[in-house]
């Protein structure tokens, strides 16, 4: 039996949209797990979140160039005495220590220059409110790689925390580290 040409193109063509919604339903599906879970931390501010009250966090690209890159694969990187300046509208990552990379040779970086950071502009917006802020200051908190392979750096609007509050923060967290192991010990 012969189906007529218009049936057949209408069959055909209800199969493939069938077929392209479930693709796009299985893609959603990967890139929402995918990317988040596979990102590798280059560096950590440990000490940011111990001198820092942290208020809000706020994902941003970074403009590096290419030995730069291949040096935050290697891990060369600190992050300890770096900061975010808002100059010109724009947010800079000034004082993070990438190391050079040894085999770029002439097209080597200087290891402490300041690095454009990216945004969205009302995030942008936001930032330099709180930034401008009397006692609030933006401080790098993680470097990492997405699934894809582009870095990315975590940003905390930060307030400085005053000694007693260190104190207060070191015997929650010994309080809590020596409940753990007094659970760890009636569980045996």
């Amino acid at each position: 039996m012969t189906v007529p040409r218009n049936l057949r193109s209408l069959f055909f063509s209800f199969n493939q949209r069938q077929m392209a919604s479930k693709k796009t339903k299985s893609n959603k599906k990967k890139k929402a797990a995918g990317p988040q879970s596979q990102s590798k931390t280059i560096a950590e501010n440990r000490k940011a979140r111990h001198r820092f009250e942290i208020l809000q966090q706020i994902e941003c690209g970074v403009v590096l160039i290419g030995p730069e890159v291949k040096s935050l694969r290697d891990g060369n990187i600190s992050l300890n005495e770096a900061y975010v300046r808002v100059e010109r509208g724009e947010l800079w990552l000034v004082g993070a220590d990438i190391a050079e990379y040894r085999q770029a040779s002439f097209w080597n970086h200087k290891p402490k220059r300041s690095r454009k950071l990216l945004v969205h502009k009302k995030e942008l917006e936001k930032i330099k409110v709180k930034a401008f802020t009397k006692g609030l200051t933006l401080v790098p908190l993680r470097m990492y790689f997405t699934g894809r392979g582009i870095v990315k750096v975590v940003v905390g609007i930060c307030r400085g925390k005053n000694v007693h509050d260190k104190r207060e923060t070191k015997k929650t967290a010994d309080a809590r580290r020596e409940m753990d192991r007094q659970m760890k010990n009636a569980n045996r």
